[in-house]
């Protein structure tokens, strides 16, 4: 009885403290206002560009005939790569038993729902008539990879917030009872959302039974989301994305830049949130190996994207290679690979680089490689087409993003910061009972060593 007592109280003790390390950041502070403000601001010069695009067309953007997809759609294959992390993170890694990654599980779902959330309207900012989009639900045809595109990240989505939000019913329940000086309401959404939870054994079973469905759920549901959207160029005969690899290709390549913004996330709340004890050093050398695999997985798919067609060298290949490594865009080319993919995967197997701040910056040149990436995969395989370019003026062919075309791209991005800030500060961003649990079973362990 006393030795059951003590561990009660000693569980007690450590669940108050890592609540009160946790909730001290669910607050609306004046940094939280002004940088909600700045965004809100550059937003609406975002959305005013946009208003304009809707009046004129999407001829005040660099789109046309030659080249139709740009910035919007590699905007929407980054996010979508990038929402993946949530499925490699907490169900690939979480269901080996990786137990290190339970204070970035939520990060990254966090990361996930919100790239997930705002892919789709990319897709409707790239829409000439955004008004007939219900069309697609109306009149979709089954033989379209649009049509499966759509159904694949709504589903994703949906699986997604589901992950983030079950785990986090005991922290409400917990958080509760614990804010203090909160707005009133955000206390009475905290009680609707926690669904009357009293950590009871039999609301333990249903809860550890469904978040393990889900991360069962969504490994084929992270795998389609990304196949379908790599079938989108896939399926067509064009040079340079006539590939029976990109499937993959497109898989590895989510899983660099989903890694690479978890580890900015963690960068972030770490220093900002003054979270040093729960992302320590030891959480960042883990996720530095993972990125420095994947990025090698990705090396590997890229070399074997390029060398084969290099090989063969058919005539519409020969162009598209030419104009990648020598021509148009061969410093954009190489700089993603030298500084967004190869040289930071060299730093990475060194274990002074898989420290916070060298992470984070190594990240950031990831994160950017990987956006520019997208646009290397989407435009040049473009400037080639078919059919003879005749009687057009030259900047037509020539494909350049206008200032319009780029404010509404930075709408997009502007919306995931806005997402990840408000559920940051709405809502603990690290899971308080399981952190609880671990470290009191720690000092059991300890104990009995001692």
């Amino acid at each position: 009885m006393t030795t059951s007592h003590s561990g009660s109280a000693r569980h007690k003790e450590r669940l108050d403290s890592v609540a009160e390390d946790v909730l001290r950041n669910v607050r609306f502070n004046r940094g939280f206002i002004l940088w909600m403000g700045f965004l809100s601001a550059v937003l609406l010069v975002c959305l005013y560009a946009y208003v304009i695009q809707l009046r004129k067309g999407l001829g005040v953007t660099g789109l046309r005939d030659i080249t139709s997809w740009g910035m919007y759609i590699s905007q929407f294959v980054f996010f979508v790569a990038t929402s993946l992390i949530g499925m490699l993170i907490s169900s690939v890694l979480g269901l080996i038993g990786y137990k290190w990654v339970k204070p970035i599980a939520r990060i990254a779902e966090i990361i996930a729902v919100a790239f997930a959330a705002v892919a789709g309207l990319v897709i409707i900012s790239d829409m000439g008539r955004p008004d007939r989009f219900t069309y697609l639900f109306m009149y979709g045809r089954i033989q379209s990879p649009i049509l499966w595109d759509v159904t694949v990240v709504t589903t994703y989505l949906l699986v997604s917030l589901m992950l983030w939000f079950i785990p986090l019913v005991p922290d409400l329940a917990i958080a509760k009872d614990r804010l203090e000086g909160r707005p009133k309401l955000l206390v009475k959404v905290y009680e609707i959302l926690s669904i009357k939870w009293v950590n009871h054994p039999k609301q333990v079973e249903i809860l550890n039974s469904t978040i393990r469905i889900l991360l069962i759920l969504i490994v084929p549901l992270a795998f389609a989301i990304h196949t379908v959207t790599s079938w989108l160029f896939a399926l067509t005969p064009r040079a340079g994305w006539d590939s029976s690899i990109f499937g993959p290709y497109f898989i590895s390549g989510a899983f660099v830049s989903g890694t690479a913004a978890v580890i900015i996330a963690m960068y972030f709340y770490r220093k900002s949130y003054k979270l040093e004890k729960y992302l320590t050093d030891f959480h960042f050398e883990k996720i530095g190996r993972v990125l420095a695999l994947v990025s090698i997985v990705y090396i590997y798919f890229n070399i074997n994207e390029f060398l084969v067609p290099a090989y063969k060298m058919k005539a519409l290949d020969s162009i598209h290679l030419q104009e990648l490594f020598s021509g148009e865009y061969a410093l954009l080319f190489w700089g993603v690979q030298l500084f967004g993919l190869l040289i930071p995967t060299i730093l990475l197997l060194f274990r002074q680089f898989r420290k916070p701040l060298p992470m984070m910056v190594i990240a950031l040149f990831v994160l950017a490689g990987s956006w520019l990436k997208r646009i290397l995969i989407v435009v040049p395989p473009q400037a080639h087409p078919f059919l003879p370019v005749q009687n057009v003026p030259i900047q037509w062919v020539i494909y350049k993003p206008t200032l319009i075309e780029s404010l509404v791209t930075l709408a997009t991005l502007i919306l995931v910061l806005m997402i990840i800030t408000i559920l940051s500060k709405l809502f603990p961003v690290l899971p308080i009972q399981e952190l609880a649990e671990e470290e009191n079973a720690d000092l059991e362990k300890q104990e009995f060593n001692n």
